[in-house]
């Protein structure tokens, strides 16, 4: 049965679908069983796959219409991607009107859970409905924070939610670990900042940090991973510790 990791942090920017498909793509080249959930109505991570997000409704029609999960999920050779499409955009207020809309994804990943080892869900910068159900399908989040002030003024907001969830719609649910991105350990605020997270998060911080890296924010506009875009930059490398670090916790 698979893992289900929510990649989430209501404050955008901040390395959340670069995360997820790197650290995707890194686990299925260490030969793992890998779903990519999109549920960003950007569908950045879908494109970042190399998927055309245009060509379907993806989770859309799966959550609002009941198709089946296995139906629209593509193979990719990065990993397998259940895509997502600007229809998403309105399901928040579509969902309102469902019965167990909090659920809706929960149900729609538990009919493929058993063909994966992890599902990682892109989650949408912000918290409402979509980012809900995130919470209540996952067993743990995976949170990326960028070196900067205003970084730790979010994670109260989110820690909030989190406990909400805890108490009323998922007590399972608990923290993966802490990521830092964008990292420039040559800054102080950086430092400072990275300081400040670990002790809000004691034993949770990862110890690999992405660094800024102008060829991860090149390989989304070729439809690739970093490992397939550029395997020997700093962004790949870093990837590549944070998988093996990742797969140390989840054996």
């Amino acid at each position: 049965m698979a893992k289900i990791v929510a990649i989430v942090n209501q404050k955008g920017g901040v390395g959340k679908t670069t995360t997820c498909v790197n650290l995707a793509a890194a686990l299925h080249q260490q030969g793992k069983r890998i779903l990519l959930c999109d549920f960003d109505p950007q569908a950045n991570a879908t494109s970042g796959m190399g998927v055309d997000k245009t060509t379907s409704n993806g989770v859309y029609d799966v959550v609002i219409n009941g198709v089946d999960t296995e139906k629209v999920i593509v193979t990719t050779p990065y990993g397998d991607v259940l895509p997502s499409s600007k229809a998403l955009a309105g399901a928040g207020v579509e969902m309102i009107e469902l019965p167990g809309r909090q659920f809706l994804l929960k149900k729609a990943l538990s009919q493929v859970a058993d063909r994966y080892d992890f599902i990682f869900i892109d989650c949408p910068p912000s918290l409402e409905l979509l980012t809900l159900n995130a919470l209540c399908a996952a067993h743990t989040l995976l949170v990326p924070v960028q070196g900067e002030y205003f970084a730790l003024e979010g994670l109260s907001d989110l820690m909030s939610t989190v406990r909400a969830v805890r108490r009323s719609m998922n007590p399972e649910l608990q923290i993966e670990g802490v990521l830092l991105t964008m990292f420039d350990g040559r800054m102080n605020l950086s430092i400072q900042v990275a300081q400040e997270i670990k002790r809000f998060f004691p034993g949770k911080v990862y110890a690999t940090a992405i660094p800024r890296n102008v060829r991860l924010s090149e390989a989304p506009s070729h439809g690739k991973p970093i490992c397939a875009y550029d395997r020997l930059c700093r962004g790949a490398e870093a990837y590549d510790a944070l998988a093996k670090e990742f797969l140390k916790k989840n054996p």
